[in-house]
């Protein structure tokens, strides 16, 4: 039964493949060759996000753009698809393997080449007075937050991965952490900047809350491996910045709680999920040893030096980056037709 939707999900992957291959040829002869058709023809697309049912324009750079977004959002279906735990045949709980988080990771960083290349080569082929047409699916934050978040959860897939490897340090999954933070922090404000865009409710609204929820969550992370490492120093300022640290990084698990609630509430309405990967581990450990360290701190300096500001968070480096993808080049025989015009 498990292999019918793997088999629904390959076709559709594969034939939107075959249609955007040789469907976008065709539109970028007619968009760079200045074919009379050009803006001639209409293309309709249905919305998710915006408020108006579907967006139409004579234009054929909306219709690569429009298929960019398609394919990412297929790429952000297909890696939550290879992160839906499977039934093992030695009779354990159902589990996702690591072939499928590896995996998974590989396709979120395809998602965000396929937006990387609509904000970085397509949408400035649309002139402005077009661009402002455009529905809020494909505005240009949207589309930097979505790249972000295909970003971000790829992170967390290797985070979760690392949590599961005894020989990934606390060095390796802080930094992991951190980089997740600044992913949905991008994220955040890529969606926070765009001051045309008044999501009430819907879609759009749902998908803010569920950068905020996931933007509180990572930063809860962080704070617990970076208060973890600096509880290993041997200092009273290092021990007192360690307990700032973990008690931030609780007070971020209970708003990232609250955050999981308001993003399922929001019409749509949805089931809150079950923990799973990094944050099912997480959700555990930092109250217990929070608890712990501030215990263990209490006993031995004085509380003044224990409530403080949490320290700032160590700036990384980010690792992944989108896959670089590139619009198929114009076919040679219309370039021939077009000089000979």
């Amino acid at each position: 039964m498990e292999v019918l939707p793997w088999l629904i999900f390959f076709v559709l992957w594969r034939t939107t493949y075959l249609y955007c291959w040789d469907w976008w040829r065709m539109l970028l002869e007619l968009s760079y060759t200045g074919s009379q058709l050009k803006d001639k023809i209409r293309f309709v697309w249905v919305n998710q996000e915006d408020d108006v049912g579907e967006t139409a324009m004579t234009n054929a750079w909306y219709e690569v753009l429009s298929v960019l977004h398609l394919m990412a959002v297929i790429c952000l279906s297909l890696a939550n698809l290879l992160l839906l735990p499977k039934t093992s045949t030695d009779g354990y709980q159902p589990r996702v393997s690591e072939e499928s988080r590896r995996s998974s990771v590989d396709v979120f960083l395809r998602a965000a080449g396929y937006l990387d290349c609509a904000i970085q080569h397509v949408l400035p082929q649309i002139p402005q007075d077009l661009r402002r047409d455009l529905p809020e699916d494909l505005a240009e934050g949207v589309l930097k937050a979505l790249s972000m978040q295909a970003l971000g959860q790829g992170v967390d897939i290797q985070l979760g991965m690392a949590i599961d490897s005894p020989k990934a340090t606390l060095a390796v999954k802080r930094r992991l952490a951190c980089e997740m933070v600044k992913y949905w922090h991008q994220s955040t404000q890529a969606h926070d900047n765009i001051s045309q865009l008044h999501f009430s409710d819907g879609w759009g609204k749902k998908h803010q809350l569920f950068v905020k929820w996931k933007y509180v969550e990572a930063k809860a992370a962080a704070y617990y491996y970076h208060g973890l490492i600096l509880d290993e120093g041997k200092t009273e300022k290092s021990h007192g910045m360690a307990v700032a640290a973990l008690q931030a990084a609780e007070e971020f698990l209970k708003e990232s709680k609250k955050a999981c609630a308001a993003f399922n509430l929001m019409p749509p309405i949805s089931k809150i999920p079950p923990l799973w990967g990094s944050m099912k581990y997480l959700s555990e450990k930092i109250p217990k040893d929070a608890s712990s360290k501030v215990k263990i701190n209490r006993d031995l300096y004085s509380q003044e030096r224990i409530l403080q500001t949490a320290p700032m968070l160590p700036d990384f480096a980010l690792a992944l980056k989108p896959d670089d993808y590139q619009l198929p080049p114009l076919d040679a025989s219309w370039k021939k037709e077009d000089n000979c015009q």
